[in-house]
């Protein structure tokens, strides 16, 4: 009996293309998509490629995100302005994926996560100095999680070496000159087909939510009009960044927490294994509902009668005894 052919039957495939199979499996069970098309062989045709370019290297795997910006200013919708366990269950999410990938890419992988608060502080309204105090704490929390797999950087990381001591006017400014559109452009763009008008509409909902907060004395129409106004400039600041973070950071896998197209060079992926939510740790609270954690709007927590749980005295979730894991709808 030959013995060694046998264990060379049974031992796994070891090539780059074999393990871009096996991480773009892992990576597709938590994947955000636009629709509920079943695309994944488009997506395997258009992804499995840069994975496979990556592996090549024999260097650890960098995926970038940019993403974590700062607490929506709404009550309604969070418990404060600091990172909580909504924002622990992500990174421990990461982490772990990392960790998983890791089992078939020996180098290992990372989540470089661009924390992009300061480049929409303004049009999002919220104040940068509340920003600051966001990303130091969700430094910490992914020191504490993650020290090996995610690192946390920002805008001011992101520039260029003689500019990252400017203010966050300033750098911004520098932002939308050197890299950004104008808005005309970008509203041409993103109106062109249908899938840039999803992403519109949603952007726009998100900056209504937001703005519906409890001391808001003004019309709903004139929120909205308002809201689209700034959708607009969301987008426009959004696609600056990713441009700086192409240059700043070559090589980089991109992953995104939008729906992306299979042809995308974009990966959207969810930020927990609740894969039927819209939600994100800085527009929800989080909910233990038997021993399982859930995203939920703050309000619609409190309507089902959830506790709030404190930790080290600071609120951290709630508890309720019976929910369903609930995200926005499109």
């Amino acid at each position: 009996m030959d013995i060694d052919y046998f264990a060379r039957k049974q031992a796994p495939d070891t090539s780059p293309s074999a393990i871009a199979v096996r991480i773009l499996d892992e990576l597709l069970r938590w994947r955000r998509r636009p629709d509920n098309r079943d695309d994944h062989a488009s997506v395997r045709h258009h992804h499995l490629p840069r994975l496979q370019k990556a592996i090549e290297c024999a260097a650890p795997l960098t995926f970038l995100l940019p993403a974590f910006p700062a607490k929506s200013p709404n009550p309604r919708k969070v418990l404060g302005n600091l990172p909580d366990t909504a924002e622990r269950i992500a990174l421990t999410f990461l982490n772990d994926l990392c960790q998983r990938i890791g089992e078939y890419h020996k180098p290992g992988a990372r989540v470089l996560l661009c924390s992009d608060g300061h480049v929409f502080a303004d049009t999002i309204r919220v104040a940068d100095a509340t920003v600051a105090q966001y990303q130091v704490q969700l430094r910490e929390m992914a020191r504490e999680i993650a020290p090996s797999s995610i690192e946390v950087v920002n805008l001011h990381d992101a520039l260029p070496a003689e500019h990252a001591d400017i203010g966050f006017e300033q750098a911004r400014a520098y932002l939308m000159k050197h890299y950004g559109k104008s808005a005309d452009d970008t509203r041409a763009q993103y109106m062109a087909d249908e899938v840039g008008r999803a992403h519109y509409r949603a952007i726009t909902r998100f900056m209504f939510e937001d703005g519906l907060t409890p001391d808001y004395n003004g019309s709903r129409n004139a929120l909205q009009v308002d809201s689209r106004q700034r959708a607009i400039e969301v987008i426009r600041r959004s696609q600056a960044w990713g441009n700086l973070l192409d240059q700043a950071y070559p090589g980089t896998l991109r992953l995104s927490i939008h729906p992306q197209a299979p042809a995308s060079p974009k990966f959207g992926i969810h930020l927990s294994d609740c894969v039927d939510t819209w939600l994100t740790p800085w527009h929800a609270v989080a909910v233990d509902v038997g021993g399982q954690f859930r995203l939920m709007k703050r309000e619609d927590v409190e309507r089902a009668g959830g506790r709030v749980v404190h930790v080290d005295g600071r609120p951290s979730h709630f508890v309720i005894e019976h929910a369903r894991c609930q995200g926005e709808s499109r």
